[in-house]
């Protein structure tokens, strides 16, 4: 061997890995991983929430042109079961996913008079045909409906720091909310008691308008729709990625609030 050759050869194994310094570049990346797996399910729960909250937006923002295109009225029905849910002909309330469904009135009429003192089914005898489902259901997992607070202070307490007020839990559809509801209808249209039964409902009018239907029927200036993450059927209640999604009485206009 030339003194050449034992030269190239001695930088080859000083330019060299030892298995000591490979394992330990191997364990920093390690530790790194663990390290930053929580941040990574933090930001995957933060997309979760943003896109169901985008989601139901959608169906909100579908019922109200439906409503306004086709001249008639349009009901968002809400339901919350398991996720996943169990076998059954009827779904059970539960927790982790929320199904929607859009309904319209086939001849243009409200079907019911309006400030209700009493529950009141939409397509009950003898209105079974009259009303006609509007797409398909809408699913989302890994989310929970949820009433915040009624905000009374400027920052709201929730700390939703640009949330409009609402007028009470009569505006808003989550766990507790609205109280008493006065309409139900079911899914498929009716059917009793059908597949879904939804009584957490948002109408829309020919002009655009939204309310939230329940026994204290009225035209709030600002209605909403809260959502926070679960993991299957277990509520986050740690999470600061709480969405509320608001609507507005005169013109049903969606709007999306997070903390």
């Amino acid at each position: 061997m030339t003194k050449v050759e034992y030269r190239v050869k001695q930088r080859e194994r000083a330019s060299a890995f030892t298995l000591i310094e490979l394992l330990v570049v191997v364990g920093i990346i390690a530790l790194l991983l663990v390290l930053m797996a929580p941040a990574f399910t933090y930001i995957k729960g933060g997309t979760d929430v943003t896109s169901a909250a985008y989601t139901i937006q959608g169906v909100l923002d579908a019922a109200r042109t439906y409503a306004k295109a086709s001249n008639t009225y349009t009901w968002v029905g809400f339901f919350e079961e398991d996720a996943p849910p169990p076998a059954g002909p009827s779904a059970i309330p539960g927790t982790g996913r929320v199904v929607m469904s859009i309904v319209a009135s086939k001849d243009g009429t409200m079907i019911y008079t309006g400030n209700l003192s009493s529950a009141f089914t939409l397509d009950a005898s003898p209105n079974q045909a009259a009303l006609i489902q509007v797409g398909k259901l809408t699913k989302i997992d890994n989310v929970h409906l949820k009433t915040f607070t009624v905000p009374t202070a400027t920052p709201p307490p929730d700390t939703f720091d640009t949330r409009p007020a609402v007028a009470s839990t009569a505006s808003q559809i989550g766990d507790t909310a609205p109280p008493s509801p006065s309409l139900t209808f079911h899914y498929p249209v009716g059917t009793s008691p059908g597949q879904y039964t939804f009584t957490k409902i948002v109408q829309f009018s020919p002009r655009g308008e939204g309310v939230i239907d329940n026994s204290n029927y009225t035209l709030a200036s600002v209605s909403e729709i809260g959502v926070q993450p679960t993991h299957g059927t277990t509520v986050d209640t740690t999470s600061p990625n709480v969405v509320a999604i608001q609507f507005t009485g005169i013109g049903g206009n969606v709007r999306i609030y997070r903390k």
